[in-house]
């Protein structure tokens, strides 16, 4: 009986052995489940960071891409407008150098027209000098006959006239006679002179004249003062005012005149040089010739 209580014993302490070592092996399994479910929160949550942290780099590195495409962006549209603001100060100098540009054709336009009228013109003037050029010979025939006729005719006229500034009035006819033979002054130039000189003789019959001159009478030379009314009367007067005289033109021949005209013909002389105001004075004046 006594051995019984001995193995009841043993299997006592079997039984508690046992059990202290399932606990111990519940206790184990227990803290290494534990253990796993902390890695395991703890892999899960470093997963979560780590995908968190790689998500915000994502991120960081999509905003650096959008920063760096706004950059570019804003770049290329500085660049562009840069552009569009030269073509504009391009444009706007073309703009200015057309207006200039159709501003000077139209004045160059103008001129031209009017040159073209001047040419027109000028043509038609050359046309019409070729025409009188063909002719200029006929009319050179007769235009110098009758310029030298015109100067004989002068010669003749002055011959028959009152002669007074003889000498003045004799060279000029001598230069019209030399003028006619020269070949270097034009056929225009030549008739010019004798128009000149018929003119002359022209104003003589309208104008009254004082001047001295040598006289010679009877082969007597002397110094005397004339006076030229026109071509009504000549008169000469001494220098003493001793002698007046007139010229008779169908005598040709002097008169003298009694003393009554001493002081008129005085007069008549100062008045002709303006030495005093226009007066009446006595005077013979031929009378006028009838036809028969």
């Amino acid at each position: 009986m006594s051995c019984i209580p001995g193995k009841r014993i043993i299997a006592f302490y079997r039984m508690r052995a046992a059990v202290l070592s399932w606990q111990r092996i519940t206790q184990y399994q227990g803290a290494v489940m534990v253990r796993n479910a902390k890695t395991l929160l703890l892999a899960t949550a470093l997963g979560m960071i780590l995908g968190a942290g790689a998500q915000a780099a994502g991120n960081k590195q999509k905003l650096k891409s959008a920063v760096s495409t706004q950059e570019s962006a804003e770049k290329a549209a500085a660049a562009s407008q840069k552009k569009i603001d030269s073509i504009a100060d391009q444009t706007d100098r073309m703009l200015t150098e057309y207006k200039l540009t159709m501003r000077q054709y139209d004045a160059l336009k103008g001129y031209d027209d009017q040159v073209a009228r001047i040419v027109k013109s000028q043509n038609e003037e050359l046309a019409t000098i070729d025409a009188q050029l063909l002719e200029i010979d006929t009319t050179n025939q007769g235009v110098i006959p009758l310029m030298e006729r015109m100067v004989d005719t002068l010669e003749k006229f002055v011959a028959l006239d009152v002669p007074f500034l003889p000498e003045e009035r004799a060279k000029r006819i001598a230069g019209l006679k030399a003028l006619l033979d020269r070949a270097d002054v034009t056929v225009s130039e030549k008739y010019r002179r004798i128009m000149e000189a018929y003119q002359v003789e022209m104003e003589y019959g309208r104008t009254i004249e004082a001047y001295t001159d040598d006289l010679s009478v009877n082969g007597k030379k002397r110094s005397v003062d004339f006076l030229r009314i026109g071509r009504m009367t000549l008169m000469y007067q001494t220098l003493d005012k001793k002698e007046t005289a007139v010229w008779d033109n169908k005598k040709r021949a002097w008169q003298i005149l009694p003393e009554e005209y001493r002081k008129p013909a005085m007069l008549g002389l100062r008045i002709a040089r303006k030495q005093a105001p226009p007066d009446l004075i006595k005077l013979p004046v031929p009378a006028p010739e009838t036809a028969q």
